[in-house]
């Protein structure tokens, strides 16, 4: 599999970068990677880069967007910031990403057993993790069930998993609404802006946005 160009990057309409990502995910799941040279690739990218789709993922260690799309050198921009939270410099990536480098997709993805969501469901405090994570206690808040107090900390996993999908939803919100650039490129049928969420346990993405 080669590394794209400006005229395979073009070829693609953001309702196929998502069917690439589909694809690449599916692949994860059997074990069968695309044939790939990644040196090749890296030679082929020297002179310029032409990423068709852009993930905002968890720092995770187990949710590297490359692999678990199944992505080579040169084929997605990946950014990374503990529970997939946006702030200007997050968005001034994306914005940089879609409007002058070409991509069509901006995924944002969560994942499940999520230790960020799991630190605002038990508002923990630690130096500058404790501004990021009241970024995703909206979230924790806007999941309204169970309402007893025991059974929203990190122990229920079922709750966390809850507060990480409603927290991808509410960053979708959010990049919309503080994105004028990224909102108009979706208006316009630019890009789509779309949630997914990635389980730990089998490997699987989930687009539910």
């Amino acid at each position: 599999m080669k590394a794209h160009t400006k005229e395979t990057q073009s070829a693609i309409s953001p309702d196929s970068a998502i069917s690439l990502l589909r694809e690449g995910n599916k692949r994860f799941l059997e074990n069968k990677k695309a044939n790939r040279d990644l040196l090749e690739q890296v030679r082929d990218t020297a002179s310029g880069q032409y990423p068709f789709a852009t993930i905002l993922s968890c720092i995770d260690s187990r949710v590297s967007a490359e692999l678990i799309f199944d992505q080579g050198v040169g084929d997605i921009f990946s950014a990374r910031v503990a529970g997939n939270i946006v702030n200007e410099d997050v968005l001034g990536s994306i914005e940089f990403a879609c409007k002058l480098a070409g991509t069509k997709v901006v995924v944002i993805l969560g994942h499940t057993a999520c230790g960020a969501v799991k630190g605002a469901c038990d508002d923990a405090k630690m130096g500058n993790l404790t501004i990021l994570l009241n970024k995703i206690k909206p979230a924790v808040k806007a999941v309204t069930e169970p309402a007893e107090a025991d059974l929203r900390s990190s122990k229920n996993l079922g709750f966390v998993n809850e507060v990480a999908e409603k927290n991808v939803q509410l960053t979708l919100e959010n990049t919309r609404r503080m994105s004028p650039i990224l909102r108009e490129m979706e208006e316009n049928g630019e890009i789509k802006i779309v949630g997914a969420m990635y389980d730990v346990l089998n490997g699987k993405v989930t687009f539910i946005a």
